[in-house]
C-alpha cells in the first residue's frame, strides 16, 4: 500500500504532551518513533525483541466502562505506534530530570549505586515507576516480579533492589519485617552491633519521598475523547503495510472473511519479532484491541469464560480474585495457571501478550497451553458462518504454530472450568531461568480420583517442548485409568512416558535426551505432589521419606562486603568511602548520551551489514541489484570498494575486512548497504543474493580439528615446568573430558558506530559503543 494514501490521525500522549501523527506507518514501533522522532533518547534500544527491558516505557490508558485509568510497563521495541491511538506514554525523561526535578526512583538507583554502564537504567526506573503508579504500598515480591524482564549485564542487581525496596512498606520475608535488626540479603552479621554503626552504602534518611503532585495527570482530552468520540474503524498505511482497527466484532469478522490470512495483533509478541528477526511481510496487520466483546468476562456455574484479548496480567489478575472466591477444590486449574502466569516472559510481555494470542500462536514450548488442555479448557470461535466450540486438546494443535481454527476464523473467548472434588492439576516447567525465559519443557498433568479413593478416574497428561506444538501422553494416560495411584501403576507409567514421547536426534532446539529426561522428571514430581493431596485427605497414610520432601524454597542470604569507614575519618577523606556513580543521575534520568544518542546529522547515511549463512562455503555470486533498485538505498559496500590493505590484524593472524571468495564462518561480514534510514539499509541488506557452495571435509568438533591440523596460528600454550615429568612424579592421575558449548555475550549496548567527516583532510571523528578504543583505532 502506497503511503499516499490517506489513512487516520494518529493522537497519543507522550509525557504529557499531545503528540499527532498524520502518516503513522504499521511497521514504526514506538522506540523508533520515542529516538528518531522526538528525540526521547532516554528509552534504549537494545535487544530488539522484547528481551532485556531497556525499552520500558508506562502506558496509560482510559477505561469508559468503568470510568478508572490503567497503567502498566510494556516494551516499547514490540509495541506498534499505531497500537497506541488515544493513549498516555510516559518515558523516563518524563518523570523527572536533573534540570528540573529528578524522580525518587531515579534517586535511588543512583544513590543505591545501582548503575555501573547505565544502559540498562533507564528501563530499570520505568518498570518501577509503572508499578509504583499501581501500588504504592509494596512489597519485596512486587518489586522483583516487576524487575524480572530488566537485564542488567554489570552492576547486578542487588543493588537496583537495594535501593527499590526502600519503598516497601514492610517487606514480605525480610527479617527486618518480623523485628530482626540485621538484613537477611547479608547473610551472617553482628546482632549485636548497634544500628547506626553498621555499614551502609547510602543514607535512606536522605531520600525523596514519594510525591503524588509530581506524577503526570492523565490527559483529561483524552477522556473527553473516550466518553464522547463514536468510536470509528481507523486505518493506517505505510510504505508496506496497511493497518486497519475496527471497533465492533461484527466488522472484525467481516475484515477477517476479507482478509484470512492477515494476522491478528494485539500485544505483537509474536508476530512483532517475526517481522523484526525473520524478515516477515504482512501487507495487513488486524488490531482487535478496540473491540470489547473480546475483554468480556462472564461466570457460569461449571467455570468461567475470559475475553481472548485479555492481558495475560489481566487474566492473572481475575484468577487470583476467583481463588479468594471459591473453596480451595473448585480452583485447582486456576493456582496451576496462575503458577505459569507468574513466570511467563515478563511482567511487560504479561501486560501486552492476550490469552487468546498465547493460545493460538501454538508454540511449541508454551507454558499456558499444556495446562489448559490438561484442565479439560475450550475455546469459543467466531466467523461468517457463525459461532463454535472446540476443545482444547490434542485435536487442536495440529503442529508447528498452527492449530484447528480455519483462517477466516476468530477466537474470541476461553472457558476455564472449575475442578472438582478429588480433582488435582499441576504446572510446571523446566527453563534456563525461572523468569523471562523459554521452557525447555512445560507440562501440565491432571488426576481425578472418586471420592475416597486411590482411583484414578481420570487422566490427562500433556507436555510442551516434546514435538512440534504440545502433545498429549496418551498411552501413559490409559495405563494409569482404573488403576490405584500406587508404586506399581506409576512404575509401569514410567516406562510408558519413556516410550512414548520420542523425539528425533535432530529435533529443532536439541537437548533431546535431557528433554526426555525432563518429562520422567516433571511426572515423578506430580507424583508426590498428588500423593501429599491423597494423604491431607486421609485416603493413604503412608508416611513420604524424607528424600522425597520438597526442597526449601526460599532464597538463601547472600553476602555484602564493601569498606565500613570510621565515623572518625574526616569528611573531607573519600578514601574508603561509598561514592555515587558520577554520572548514576544522568543514567537514571536518561540524559546520558551513548552512541546511539547522538543526534542525526545533515547527510548522514546508515550502514548495515551483509554477513554470511554459511560456515565453510565458496561465495559463487554476489547479487547487489535487487538492493541498489529500493528506496533510500545509496550503495553496496564490497571488498573492491576497499582502498588499500583489505584485511585487519587481530591475535596475530589476518582476516579479510570483507570476505571475497571464501567464508569460514556463518556471520562473516560480506558487504554493506547504505540507505538513508537504518529501516532502508535492512531492507536493502536483507535484498542481496549470495550464492554459495559448500566446501569439502568440513570441522565439526574439536576432534576433526585436531586430526586434520586445523588450527588457529599461531599456536598459544599455556605450561609452567615439565609437564610431562609432573605427571610422572603425581600420586594419582584423573582423566577426563569436559566440554563446554559456545555461548553469545549479550550485549545491552547498541553495537554501534558514528563517522563524521571533519576539516579539510582526510580526518574523521568516530564515536562508537566499544570497551576496546586502541583496536578501533
Amino acid at each position: 500500500m502506497s503511503a499516499k494514501t490517506e489513512g487516520d490521525t494518529l493522537c497519543v500522549f507522550i509525557n504529557g504532551k499531545k503528540v499527532t501523527e498524520n502518516h503513522a506507518d504499521p511497521e514504526t514501533m514506538l522506540v523508533s518513533f520515542l529516538r528518531e522522532k522526538l528525540r526521547l533518547t532516554g528509552t534504549k534500544s537494545s535487544c530488539g525483541g522484547g528481551g532485556c527491558g531497556a525499552c520500558t516505557v508506562m502506558v496509560s490508558r482510559y477505561q469508559p466502562a468503568t470510568k478508572t485509568i490503567i497503567h502498566y510497563s510494556a516494551n516499547s521495541c514490540l509495541l506498534p505506534l499505531c497500537q497506541l491511538h488515544g493513549a498516555a506514554v510516559t518515558t523516563v525523561e518524563g518523570i523527572g530530570s536533573s534540570k528540573t526535578r529528578i524522580h525518587p526512583v531515579q534517586e535511588r538507583i543512583a544513590k543505591a549505586h545501582g548503575s555501573q554502564c547505565g544502559f540498562c537504567t533507564p528501563g530499570m526506573v520505568m518498570s518501577v515507576y509503572a508499578l509504583l503508579r499501581n501500588k504504592p504500598q509494596l512489597t519485596i515480591e512486587d518489586l522483583t516480579q516487576a524487575l524480572a524482564g530488566n537485564l542488567c549485564r554489570c552492576t547486578g542487581y542487588r543493588p537496583i533492589v537495594d535501593g527499590c525496596r526502600t519503598f516497601c512498606q514492610q517487606e514480605a520475608n525480610c527479617c527486618r519485617s518480623n523485628g530482626g535488626t540485621n538484613c537477611c540479603l547479608n547473610g551472617e552479621t553482628n546482632p549485636d552491633q548497634p544500628e547506626d554503626e553498621k555499614p551502609q552504602l547510602f543514607d535512606k534518611e536522605e531520600l525523596l519521598p514519594l510525591d503524588p503532585t509530581q506524577e503526570l495527570i492523565f490527559p483529561p482530552e483524552l477522556i473527553l475523547m473516550a466518553q464522547t468520540s463514536k468510536p470509528q474503524t481507523l486505518r493506517f498505511y505505510g510504505e508496506r503495510m496497511t493497518w486497519v482497527s475496527p471497533v465492533s466484532l461484527e466488522e472484525l469478522v467481516q475484515i477477517r472473511t476479507r482478509y484470512p490470512g492477515a494476522p491478528l495483533v494485539m500485544g505483537n509478541t509474536n508476530i512483532g519479532p517475526d517481522i523484526k528477526f525473520k524478515g516477515v511481510l504482512h501487507p495487513m496487520i488486524i488490531s482487535p484491541s478496540r473491540v470489547q466483546e473480546l475483554f468480556e468476562v462472564s461466570q457460569t456455574p461449571q467455570g468461567v469464560w475470559v475475553g481472548a484479548g485479555s492481558s495475560l496480567s489481566e487474566v492473572r489478575s481475575l484468577l487470583e480474585r476467583l481463588v479468594l472466591q471459591f473453596p480451595e477444590e473448585k480452583t485447582e486449574l486456576f493456582r496451576a495457571l496462575i503458577q505459569q502466569l507468574g513466570t511467563l516472559g515478563s511482567q511487560q510481555i504479561r501486560n501486552v501478550a492476550s490469552l487468546g494470542g498465547n493460545i493460538a500462536s501454538a508454540s511449541p514450548n508454551s507454558d499456558l497451553n499444556p495446562v489448559l488442555a490438561a484442565g479439560n479448557c475450550r475455546v469459543s470461535i467466531i466467523s461468517s458462518g457463525g459461532r463454535r466450540e472446540v476443545p482444547l486438546n490434542q485435536d487442536f494443535f495440529v503442529g508447528f504454530g498452527k492449530t484447528a481454527l480455519k483462517p477466516e476464523e476468530i477466537l474470541i473467548s476461553v472457558f476455564i472450568p472449575f475442578s472438582r472434588k478429588g480433582e488435582f492439576v499441576h504446572a510446571l516447567r523446566h527453563a534456563p531461568r525461572k523468569e523471562a525465559s523459554f521452557a525447555t519443557v512445560t507440562t501440565g498433568m491432571r488426576v481425578y480420583f472418586s471420592e475416597g479413593s486411590r482411583v484414578v478416574q481420570d487422566v490427562s497428561l500433556y507436555f510442551g517442548g516434546m514435538g512440534p506444538t504440545t502433545v498429549s501422553a496418551d498411552k501413559t494416560c490409559k495405563t494409569i485409568v482404573g488403576r490405584p495411584w500406587d508404586d506399581q501403576t506409576l512404575g509401569r507409567a514410567y516406562d510408558v512416558l519413556l516410550e512414548e514421547l520420542v523425539l528425533p536426534p535432530s529435533a529443532p532446539g536439541g537437548k533431546t535426551d535431557f528433554r526426555r529426561s525432563l518429562t520422567l522428571s516433571l511426572f515423578f514430581k506430580f507424583n508426590l505432589g498428588v500423593l501429599q493431596k491423597l494423604r491431607e485427605m486421609n485416603v493413604i497414610r503412608d508416611e513420604l521419606p524424607e528424600t522425597f520432601l520438597p526442597l526449601p524454597s526460599d532464597l538463601q542470604p547472600s553476602l555484602q562486603e564493601f569498606q565500613h569507614v570510621s565515623k572518625d575519618q574526616s569528611n573531607q577523606d573519600a578514601v574508603g568511602r561509598p561514592m555515587m556513580h558520577r554520572s548514576a543521575i544522568s543514567h537514571a534520568t536518561g540524559e546520558a548520551v551513548y552512541c546511539d544518542d547522538i543526534p542525526k546529522t545533515d547527510g548522514e547515511l546508515f550502514l548495515v551489514l551483509v554477513t554470511s549463512s554459511r560456515a565453510h562455503a565458496e561465495i559463487t555470486a554476489l547479487d547487489v541489484s535487487e538492493a541498489l533498485t529500493l528506496p533510500g538505498v545509496v550503495d553496496v559496500i564490497t571488498a573492491k570498494d576497499v582502498p588499500g590493505k583489505k584485511a585487519r590484524s587481530m591475535f596475530g593472524y589476518e582476516e579479510e575486512l570483507l570476505a571475497v571468495k571464501e567464508v569460514s564462518c556463518v556471520g562473516q561480514m560480506v558487504c554493506a548497504v547504505l540507505a538513508d534510514t537504518k529501516v532502508h539499509a535492512k531492507r536493502g541488506a536483507a535484498a542481496v543474493k549470495i550464492t554459495y557452495k559448500d566446501l569439502p571435509d568440513p570441522v565439526f568438533t574439536i576432534e576433526d580439528a585436531i586430526e586434520k591440523s586445523s588450527y588457529f596460528e599461531p599456536q598459544r600454550r599455556i605450561e609452567k615446568g615439565n609437564v610431562t615429568e609432573a605427571f610422572k612424579s603425581v600420586d594419582q592421575v584423573h582423566e577426563g573430558a569436559i566440554r563446554i558449548g559456545g555461548q553469545e555475550h549479550f550485549y545491552m549496548e547498541t553495537q554501534s558506530m558514528l563517522v563524521v567527516p571533519v576539516g579539510e583532510e582526510t580526518e574523521f571523528n568516530v564515536y562508537v559503543s566499544t570497551q576496546w578504543p586502541t583496536l578501533i583505532q
